[in-house]
């Protein structure tokens, strides 16, 4: 039976900056990274990968700061696929105070015209107004993942399509029981699911948490991007637009209101009530992109009930890590710093 410091269930965005974080700041610890499928498959596959410089809550706020700068930070030492965009904000023109409040300082958002756009076909309901933000970015974040992975594969055992099928306390311990038939004993287990909150491995450790799976869609506007196009955040329907370079295409990113879906469930075709939601809303900005929105990509994340990330021991030595409110590439390296310091605490107290 093997025997672990941490073992990650996981291997999503959330999963895979854990296992660096922990081995960034521990490089002694032995880790163990568990997936069922692929490192960075999954809801990391999907993400639409923005990074902007805000938060709801204060919580959430310091939270992207301190990912902010690990982000730096780490994709300049190992070149992960991260490119930085200029930042639009559209908004009601009474909004000022709360865009102030949600965006902090080293995002300097400050009031243009709306020229900054830059966008051709821009004609927004009356009464609103653009402001400019720093500090943004996209991610290919399934590639973000597997590079972070790769960078501590020579100290993590990397267990791709392992299945975890049972969690047992064992001896001061937790006995990660897989699929295969083996077992790992960890000190510590974290739980890194997304929003597959409902296996049966960890459903009845989850449900006291309240978090709860949403239907999350994305439409594919036909329209190529053109070199300087900002990411355009609509504040006011929580939408925003990302310029996709790479693959020669707009992301329109929109809040669907489906709750408690199935991760497991065929989503990933779009089908008519989810491409017209998304056009209406398009519609009231961009009236001329609508039509070109006729493909997209549809999946799901986990959503806590006060929208900030849920860090926290839910058995003795047994943690989740999750609940990041459509947001988990944004504030990973924020999660896995949490995630370290209640790993650090519980170690300290057992010594």
């Amino acid at each position: 039976m093997e025997r672990v410091d941490v073992a990650i269930v996981g291997g999503g965005v959330i999963g895979a900056a854990t296992a660096f974080q922990l081995l960034q700041s521990r490089p002694g610890l032995r880790v163990a990274l568990i997936e069922r499928g692929l490192v960075g498959h999954g809801a990391s596959a999907r993400s639409a990968g923005v990074h902007v410089l805000r938060g709801g809550t204060p919580r959430v706020r310091e939270m992207s700061l301190l990912s902010h700068m690990r982000w730096r930070e780490w994709s300049s030492r190992h070149h992960l696929p991260i490119r930085e965009l200029p930042t639009v904000v559209v908004a009601d023109e009474n909004s000022k105070d709360r865009i102030a409040e949600q965006y902090f300082q080293q995002a300097a958002i400050r009031r243009t015209d709306r020229s900054a756009l830059d966008a051709p076909g821009f004609r927004p309901p009356d009464g609103t107004a653009v402001w400019e933000a720093e500090g943004s970015h996209y991610a290919d974040v399934e590639d973000v993942a597997g590079r972070l992975v790769r960078a501590v594969r020579d100290r993590a055992s990397v267990w791709e399509g392992s299945e975890v099928v049972g969690l047992r306390p064992l001896d001061g311990a937790t006995a990660v029981d897989l699929g295969q038939g083996r077992t790992l004993t960890a000190a510590s287990v974290v739980l890194a699911p997304g929003p597959w909150i409902r296996h049966p491995a960890w459903a009845d450790l989850l449900a006291p948490l309240g978090v709860r799976v949403k239907k999350i869609v994305a439409l594919h506007i036909e329209h190529e991007p053109r070199r300087g196009r900002p990411l355009t955040i609509l504040q006011d329907d929580d939408a925003f637009i990302v310029p996709y370079f790479e693959r020669g295409h707009l992301l329109f990113s929109y809040t669907c209101d489906e709750w408690d879906v199935d991760p497991d469930r065929p989503l990933g075709a779009l089908d008519d009530e989810a491409l017209q939601q998304g056009r209406a809303v398009l519609r009231r900005y961009f009236p001329d992109l609508a039509d070109a929105c006729v493909s997209g990509r549809v999946f799901c994340d986990t959503y806590s009930p006060h929208r900030e990330p849920v860090i926290r021991a839910v058995a003795d030595g047994v943690f989740y890590a999750g609940a990041a409110n459509g947001s988990g590439y944004r504030l990973a390296p924020a999660v896995a710093d949490a995630v370290q310091d209640l790993i650090s605490k519980r170690d300290k107290g057992a010594s």
